[in-house]
């Protein structure tokens, strides 16, 4: 990986909802709770993907003996055929089966930054972005329950969030 990608939760500082501070190589986006999650879902199912893809292509090459340039063609066709995110997502996210390894892999990329991942590792990264989503859902209600309490300033909740977040490190 390019650099290491860190996604916590937060709330937004004008509206109080619940958000997801992503930072990767230095580039920060507040994103929905509603992102992150089509992000994991997407890497998941690009995980699932790049391993199918890579067992398709064995199989064709085994059993049927196919040539490289027939499986290209055919991969490039079910790639078409799979459907698009109907969300908007935080990465570009793309399931590849390494012709040459025989390795399934996912790409991700926002902006400039691009890493390579295992389906493990996308998988464990999705599972980490899903938990980090419901983390900030949580903390939005308890943030807001807390800055209603009569013995707390929003200092004393800032107080809070801060020893919270940083035992999440």
């Amino acid at each position: 990986m390019t650099d290491t990608i860190w996604i916590r939760s937060a709330t937004h500082p004008d509206t109080g909802q619940a958000a997801c501070l992503f930072d990767w190589g230095g580039g920060q986006a507040l994103l929905t709770p509603e992102t992150v999650l089509a992000t994991a879902r997407d890497l998941a199912a690009a995980a699932a993907a790049a391993e199918t893809d890579i067992a398709l292509v064995q199989a064709l090459r085994e059993d049927i003996r196919a040539d490289d340039d027939v499986l290209a063609g055919l991969l490039t066709a079910v790639r078409a055929r799979r459907p698009m995110p109907a969300v908007r997502t935080a990465l570009r996210i793309q399931a590849v089966a390494g012709a040459k390894t025989g390795r399934p892999y996912v790409h991700i990329a926002r902006g400039s930054m691009k890493a390579e991942l295992t389906p493990d590792a996308a998988r464990e990264m999705a599972g980490d972005w899903t938990q980090v989503a419901v983390a900030a859902q949580i903390d939005a209600r308890l943030r807001y329950t807390l800055t209603g309490h009569p013995n707390l300033t929003p200092g004393d909740v800032n107080d809070i969030f801060e020893q919270l977040q940083s035992l999440q490190r």
